[in-house]
């Protein structure tokens, strides 16, 4: 092993000389290269924010689908309104109650006569003389 060493220290010596303007050059070139990383850096974190799992655009899609989703609740909200005076003007108004009698029963008074329209006729589809494949 000692017969090695003086080889050793020729070949560590040669790649020093060989490494050390490289060195010296990546020192020189300390705040560029720092100053390229934070770039990197804050560009990388700026993608994250805007495309990332909860990125503004995400945030973009929930704020609309909230805001569809509060339009929704208020028309049920206003229909369950409209159902409860409803309900509430048939327990306790006999007019309503006739009314409702007279159109959702078909119901006359002694005397009247009901006309019910028929239902409309389904179109016939239209006869289609191509050969199935």
């Amino acid at each position: 092993m000692a017969e090695h060493a003086p080889q050793a220290e020729a070949l560590a010596a040669s790649w020093i000389v060989r490494a050390r303007p490289l060195a010296t050059r990546l020192y020189r070139l300390r705040r560029r290269i720092g100053t390229v990383a934070v770039i990197v850096v804050a560009v990388s974190l700026l993608v994250h924010v805007m495309l990332g799992a909860n990125g503004w655009v995400v945030y973009r899609q929930k704020r609309t689908e909230y805001k569809a989703l509060q339009k929704q609740i208020e028309n049920v909200q206003q229909e369950n309104e409209r159902y409860t005076q409803q309900i509430q003007g048939l327990q306790s108004d006999e007019k309503a109650i006739e009314k409702e009698a007279r159109e959702q029963l078909g119901y006359a008074k002694p005397g009247e006569y009901v006309y019910v329209a028929p239902p409309p006729a389904k179109p016939t589809p239209p006869a289609n003389h191509s050969a199935k494949k």
